[in-house]
């Protein structure tokens, strides 16, 4: 049987799982400095985890393995903020991929940062992979990033009329440093 999967807010407990799960999903440990600065500073909007326990049990915080993990912050539009997040970085454990996983972890956490107030979301990512979760290019409205990513670089309305007038659009400092 496939381990069964409960999406939940990270805590401050799950740090270290966190680390462990970024540090392995992605080439650096960049990506874990970075979730940890922006805890610091206070610039996580929304972060959760997904927890994989084996079939017929149920994951708990004490017991789960955490599988999973993304991450929305803050982003400004031409310097000023916004009612908008920036989605990174998703991560999903080696052996739990191909599960849709990476898939629940988008949907859930745009659907929590809609309830939380939230109007949009921009990612850096795939657009074959992010197109099916309602992205669009951000150049179509006229958005752009510093990163020049072209199509790379979406956008999505997470309320009726929320995506932001033309502009540069900028995620949280802490991602200025990131490697």
């Amino acid at each position: 049987m496939r381990p069964r999967h409960r999406i939940r807010s990270r805590t401050p407990r799950d740090a270290h799982a966190v680390r462990d799960l970024l540090t392995l999903a992605f080439p650096t440990d960049a990506e874990a400095r970075l979730v940890e600065t922006l805890a610091a500073a206070k610039h996580l909007c929304m972060a959760l985890v997904a927890e994989r326990a084996a079939a017929g049990t149920i994951a708990d915080t004490t017991t789960g393995h955490i599988a999973g993990y993304i991450a929305f912050s803050p982003v400004t539009l031409d310097g000023q903020p916004t009612d908008g997040v920036g989605l990174a970085p998703l991560a999903v454990h080696p052996d739990d991929r191909r599960v849709g996983l990476g898939a629940a972890l988008i949907n859930t956490g745009l659907e929590r940062c809609a309830e939380n107030g939230s109007a949009f979301a921009v990612v850096l990512g795939d657009p074959n992979y992010y197109t099916r979760f309602g992205f669009v290019p951000a150049s179509r409205a006229g958005l752009d990033s510093i990163y020049q990513a072209g199509d790379a670089f979406m956008t999505r309305e997470l309320t009726p009329g929320g995506i932001p007038r033309p502009g540069l659009i900028r995620y949280a400092p802490a991602f200025d440093d990131l490697e």
